[in-house]
């Protein structure tokens, strides 16, 4: 088996993420912002309150003691899709999450940006990358702050690319194939 070596990024991001794709390995450094429901409600009501232009969202709640990131998993990013469009219209190059987004935000990324994945239940091991660098929102509570926190080569998987191209509708596809679900999802009978 080849293993291709993973890209390495630093944020702020450029127009070379356009040229990832679907299914690329990724080892990201630098400063994400965190970004759950009500950040996202905030920031369309009250403006981004960091330089989004190149900027990196990821969709997580990190559970924080101090000023140690204890733990920092993702979130179900499916969760922001309704409220993920204005991100990109103001320069955000890359959202990091789990689970996928919907055929909007696909769209939406089209020409301007990816959606990294990273893999749910890996809390501490995402934590391990981390430092935590400043907090915006704090009356949001932990979970929903925006945190900015300096990433150290957090390993991550292209989800989505500029392109279109997307490993989580190309699974569910190929699940619903063998299963014999049509595509709403319903079975048949063979």
């Amino acid at each position: 088996m080849v293993t291709k070596e993973a890209v390495q990024l630093h944020t702020p991001l450029g127009e070379e993420v356009l040229a990832l794709r679907a299914g690329d390995h990724v080892e990201l450094s630098g400063i994400v912002y965190t970004a759950r429901d009500e950040a996202h409600l905030r920031m369309q009501k009250d403006g981004i309150p960091f330089d989004p232009k190149g900027a990196v969202i990821y969709h997580c709640g990190p559970v924080i003691r101090g000023t140690t990131i204890v733990a920092a998993g993702p979130t179900t990013s499916a969760r922001m899709n309704a409220l993920s469009g204005f991100l990109f219209e103001k320069g955000v190059r890359a959202l990091i999450g789990k689970g996928g987004m919907g055929p909007a935000v696909r769209e939406q990324l089209r020409g301007k940006g990816v959606y990294f994945a990273f893999t749910g239940g890996c809390a501490a091991l995402a934590a391990s990358h981390m430092k935590l660098s400043g907090e915006f929102f704090p009356e949001l509570g932990m979970a929903e702050a925006v945190w900015a926190i300096e990433l150290d080569r957090l390993p991550l998987v292209v989800g989505i690319d500029s392109m279109g191209n997307d490993l989580f509708s190309d699974v569910e596809k190929q699940t619903r194939a063998a299963a014999g679900a049509g595509p709403a999802g319903n079975c048949t009978d063979k």
